[in-house]
C-alpha cells in the first residue's frame, strides 16, 4: 500500500493501535513512549506487526516523501460490529443479550479506555484533512476496569446478568488510557460521546441482528453529530 501511495501520490493513513504500547510502564500513554512490548509473546504478532508497520510508514515518509498519517487507535465500539469477534464490548453485550455468563478473563481490575465509533471517524477525518503526520492517540480518556464495563453492561441490558471469571491469557497490558493532549492541541479533537450514551445505541443495533427486533431496527444506525 505504501508503494502504491507513492506511484500514484496518495496521502496514506496508517490504522495503528494502541498495542503499540504494549503493557505500559507509563500511564496514560502519550505518543512519546515507546511502549513495553513483549517481543516472542502470544500478543507479539499483532503489537509488534503493528510497531514494524509504524517503521515502514515513517521510512516511507522520510526517505521518499510520502504525504502519511498515523493513528493510533484504542478500543472502539458501536453498531454494525462483529457480533463474535471476540473484543471484549462485543463479547459482554452479545452474552448478556443472550442470557450467558459475562467472562470476565483474570480479577478483572485490568482496564481499558472505550470511545464511540463516530468520535473515532471525526478523528481519523481531521487527521487526513490536517497537516501533521502523528502519531496520534485516538481514544475516550475514560478508563474502566473490566468489572466496571460489566457493570455498565448489566445496567444497560441485564441487571441479573451473571459474571464468570476465566484464567487470564499471557501478556494482557494490566493499564490502558491515552493521553489525548496531542490531538487536542493539534486537530482540535476529543470525544464527545461516553460510554454510557453510547453503549446503547450499540445494544439496539445487537438485539436487532441477534433477534430481529423490529422495534430496534432504527437504534442501530444512530450516530452523535
Amino acid at each position: 500500500m505504501l508503494g502504491l501511495a507513492k506511484r500514484v501520490g496518495a496521502r496514506f493513513l496508517l490504522t495503528s493501535t494502541s498495542e503499540v504500547y504494549g503493557d505500559p510502564l507509563q500511564h496514560p500513554q502519550v505518543e512519546s513512549y515507546w511502549g513495553n512490548v513483549n517481543p516472542i509473546g502470544v500478543r507479539s504478532c499483532y503489537d509488534e506487526g503493528k510497531r514494524t508497520a509504524e517503521t515502514l510508514t515513517m521510512d516511507y515518509h522520510r526517505g521518499l516523501g510520502i504525504e502519511v498519517r498515523i493513528a493510533r487507535i484504542f478500543n472502539t465500539y458501536g453498531p454494525r460490529m462483529c457480533i463474535d469477534d471476540g473484543r471484549v464490548v462485543s463479547n459482554f453485550v452479545a452474552q448478556a443479550l443472550r442470557k450467558e455468563p459475562l467472562t470476565v478473563y483474570g480479577d478483572g481490575k485490568q482496564t481499558r479506555s472505550f470511545q464511540y465509533v463516530s468520535d473515532l471517524v471525526e478523528g481519523l477525518m481531521r487527521l487526513m484533512e490536517g497537516n501533521h503526520v502523528g502519531p496520534f492517540n485516538l481514544g475516550n480518556p475514560g478508563e474502566f476496569t473490566m468489572l466496571e464495563l460489566a457493570q455498565v453492561v448489566q445496567d444497560t441490558i441485564d441487571p441479573n446478568a451473571k459474571i464468570e471469571f476465566r484464567p487470564n491469557t499471557e501478556d494482557d497490558p494490566h493499564k490502558r488510557k491515552p493521553d489525548i493532549s496531542k490531538a487536542k492541541e493539534l486537530l482540535g479533537w476529543e470525544p464527545n460521546v461516553s460510554l454510557r450514551k453510547g453503549l446503547p445505541l450499540m445494544v439496539a443495533d445487537f438485539r436487532h441482528r441477534i433477534f430481529g427486533d423490529p422495534r430496534d431496527s432504527q437504534g442501530g444506525s444512530t450516530t452523535f453529530a
